[in-house]
């Protein structure tokens, strides 16, 4: 099966059944998708699938089919650096391991609503887990970029 991520087109000739996660770790060496849960629940895992936030580990490659498939390593353009930038600014990062999930995240949020008010925020972000509990900071860099609007 042939699969666009990032961009670029790949073929992927293993089990269709295969998370998209370990597709993308182990066959095409994108490893800044995180595992964590393995059961789409903490988010770790987010990429975006034709521009929507979506969980790589319970995602089976089949089902992916001609949707696009964004990654950290691929994530670009004006509204991507701006948001990494603020996560610099605001110090988010702590052990970081959540973060890619985060800002793939915070990028579909700020794409659909580039002005969001604090519950918007915290319904979007909740759905992934920061164990070290960065969740103020977050809040921050995300005004941060909306304000620059």
């Amino acid at each position: 099966m042939r699969l666009l991520v990032n961009g670029n087109n790949y073929d992927f000739n293993g089990d269709p059944n295969t998370p998209l996660l370990w597709v993308l770790r182990d066959h095409l060496n994108l490893t800044g998708t995180k595992y964590s849960c393995g059961l789409g629940l903490c988010g770790s895992c987010t990429v975006l699938l034709d521009g929507e936030p979506a969980r790589s580990c319970s995602i089976r490659v089949a089902a992916v089919g001609n949707r696009e498939v964004t990654t950290i390593e691929g994530l670009s353009g004006e509204l991507a650096e701006s948001i990494k930038a603020a996560w610099l600014s605001e110090e988010v990062p702590q052990c970081g391991y959540c973060q890619p999930g985060q800002i793939i995240t915070a990028t579909a949020l700020l794409s659909d609503n580039p002005n969001p008010d604090d519950s918007e925020v915290e319904t979007a972000m909740s759905s992934v887990l920061c164990r070290c509990g960065s969740y103020p900071d977050i809040r921050r860099a995300i005004r941060r970029v909306a304000e620059e609007d």
